[in-house]
């Protein structure tokens, strides 16, 4: 009980991304940048599909899914980061850290599935075409971001639960902008063989859909190089090729975080990290509109809105 309370008393010192200041400066004038960018085109994503009936169909439901995970997983790291760079405080209490590490991780696979499950509906679309209505219906739709958000959640609980009964004692600075599971274990005086067995448990049920979202898309090409059509091929890669990008960029770098030593950090795993955590939410709105003319119409649409019925 002891423990409990002087652990549940303590107070994290996040480090930041590289430890050292001048390079801090660069970092935080980078997140800076990239906050801003990654809300506003995350929520016009969701505004878009929200206001033109067009894009009420599957893809577009899971993609304004998608935005709005990456909407709240970049917010539960980076303004805290920014708000404690401008203030020069960088201690996070013990509850804080914990809450913000269960957030990543619920919302990390979260995002993790909801890209499988937009794996799933292309896979549908392409090689089940007339049966896509009826696979692919509503309630389907919903229930498989629902679940989605499930198992998001029941992979982050454990981890966090387990880490909340450590003990922590001696230096409590994270290395790192934000308190991540494998930074936290490395300052407990507990023994953390079974944490750490969890966490990569935690990883191994985060990269399933991985698996998934390969396997559909061998369905995928196995369907479209048998159609004769040139422009049918082109149609289907290039439907595809935006989700493949962002599936690409995501596990990347979450493999180059997760699977190295814990005992080491360097700038390239903390470059890693930003990519992870800030970069790839900011991307995914071009990445899925910059191609898509559906998208770029609903958003000229929706500019256009605000400025004739703006008040002169």
């Amino acid at each position: 009980m002891m423990v409990e309370n002087q652990s549940s008393a303590l107070d994290f010192i996040l480090l930041g991304i590289t430890g050292q200041q001048e390079q801090e400066y660069y970092f935080f004038i980078l997140l800076l940048f990239i906050y801003p960018i990654t809300l506003i085109g995350n929520l016009l994503i969701i505004l878009a599909i929200h206001s033109d009936a067009r894009l009420h169909n599957p893809m577009y439901f899971f993609l304004a899914n998608l935005s709005l995970v990456d909407v709240i997983f970049s917010s539960v790291t980076i303004p805290k980061m920014l708000a404690n760079q401008l203030l020069g405080n960088k201690a996070i209490s013990f509850g804080g850290c914990l809450t913000q590490m269960y957030f990543i991780l619920a919302l990390g696979n979260t995002d993790s599935y909801i890209l499988a499950v937009m794996a799933y509906d292309r896979a549908v679309a392409i090689s089940r075409p007339l049966h896509y209505t009826t696979v692919v219906s509503p309630k389907s739709c919903v229930l498989l971001v629902v679940g989605s958000w499930v198992i998001g959640n029941a992979n982050a609980l454990p981890q966090t639960l387990l880490t909340a009964s450590l003990s922590f004692c001696g230096n409590q600075g994270v290395t790192n902008f934000y308190c991540d599971p494998a930074s936290l274990l490395k300052l407990s005086c507990s023994d953390i063989h079974f944490n750490v067995t969890v966490m990569y448990l935690g990883v191994s049920v985060f990269c399933m859909p991985l698996l998934f979202i390969i396997i559909s898309y061998v369905r995928v090409f196995s369907t479209v190089l048998r159609v004769p059509s040139t422009k049918g091929v082109f149609k289907a890669f290039s439907t595809c090729g935006s989700h493949l990008t962002v599936v690409s960029l995501y596990y990347g770098t979450v493999m180059g975080m997760y699977f190295r030593p814990l005992t080491t950090y360097s700038l390239k795993d903390a470059v890693i990290t930003v990519m992870y955590i800030a970069v790839t939410p900011m991307l995914n709105p071009f990445i899925y509109t910059l191609r898509n003319r559906d998208m770029k119409a609903a958003l000229r649409k929706v500019f256009s809105k605000r400025i004739f019925s703006s008040p002169m």
